[in-house]
Parts: structure tokens; sequence; C-alpha cells
């Protein structure tokens, strides 16, 4: 279910993001987060439509960023809710059991706190400081994430300030995969630099 690369777009990176799903989706990402943090649900709505469309088509997995409305409204395969996004147990109830739902940890308290049976991966971060979470807390390094690892239920993904060369690491300590922003949506070429990170964790195994 989980495979490593997942892909985060980014509004502001250069290429548009339908573009920017398209290229991750046909580098090898297992999945593609549709994020933005200032748009509108009626904005998201018809775009969520568009990129599940053609992800399904190659199939990869469309996730929303916090947007539980939008999730619902666009049948996206999955739901990934921060600390402050909601009670992820309600979310689940809505989204019913067909659909991925994952959660941001950034600690290990939060890890120990997370419901049984509810939420299918997690994100655990940020391991590094990165420049598109201007507010985030305080970074886990490779140590802290592999706490978190040692001790979650469900498979996680590494997330935050990550990018080519971080696969060994991040499979030493334990991560089933990496989530990437600029590494792949403000590259040259995203097509490629997704598949180069996925070339490099599989020769990592």
């Amino acid at each position: 279910m989980i495979g490593p690369v997942y892909a985060i777009t980014d509004p502001l990176a250069p290429l548009p993001v339908m573009d920017q799903a398209r290229a991750a989706a046909r580098g090898g990402a297992w999945a593609v987060q549709l994020r933005d943090k200032t748009a509108t649900d009626a904005e998201l709505v018809p775009l969520a439509r568009a990129l599940g469309a053609e992800l399904r088509a190659l199939g990869v997995r469309l996730i929303v960023n916090d947007r539980l409305e939008v999730a619902l409204a666009a049948k996206a395969d999955g739901l990934h809710l921060g600390q402050g996004d909601g009670d992820p147990v309600a979310a689940r109830a809505r989204l019913g059991p067909g659909r991925l739902l994952g959660l941001s940890i950034e600690t290990e308290a939060q890890c120990a706190a997370i419901p049984p049976g509810v939420v299918d991966y997690v994100g655990a971060g940020p391991v590094r400081a990165t420049a598109t979470k201007p507010d985030h807390a305080p970074p886990l390094g490779l140590a802290g994430l592999a706490r978190i690892t040692a001790r979650s239920p469900v498979p996680v993904i590494a997330i935050d300030g990550l990018g080519p060369g971080d696969a060994s690491a991040l499979r030493r300590a334990g991560a089933a995969g990496m989530a990437v922003v600029s590494a792949v949506m403000h590259a040259r070429d995203p097509e490629a630099a997704t598949r180069a990170l996925l070339r490099e964790w599989e020769a990592a195994a």
C-alpha cells in the first residue's frame, strides 16, 4: 500500500499543479498529495476531481491535505490531517473504510496517542528544517525519526527537508517512504527527479 515516494504539490512551484502531479506520477510516485493552504474548498474540488481522474489512470493515489470536504466531494483516494486539522476518528467515520487516512506526527507523545485502527500511515517530521513549512515544529532528526518508527503502529513516511541522498538513512531509521515537495516540484524535470528518488530508495534496500 505504501510506496517509497510520496509527492506533495506546491502552488508556488514553476509548473501548474496538474503538471506537477502528472510528472510525479509518471516518475513513479505511489501517491500525490494535493496541498494548498490558501485556495478555497470551492476552488480545490474541481482540481481534485481532475487530478484524481488522471492519477487513477496511472495507478497512483490522490491524497487531499487537510480538507475533508474536498476529499469527499472529489472522491479522492485519501485524506491527510495535521495535528490541528480535526479529529482523525471523526474523519475516518466520514471517509469510510475504503480510503486512506494519514496523520502528521511531530513527537513521540503524538505517536503514542494515535487512535488504534483509524489511520493508515503517519507522516513523521520535520526530519529537517524546511522553507516549505516556516512554522514547523523542531526537527526530529534521524534519531527522532527512528524512535517514532519503532513505536508507530502503522507505516511511517518521513517528511520535510528531504531529497536526493537521503534514502539509505531513512530506510535505516525504519521509514516506509519519503514525502517530498521541493525535491520534485521545484526540480527542473520533476518526472526525472521522482524517478531518481525511487531508484535511490530501491538501491538502498
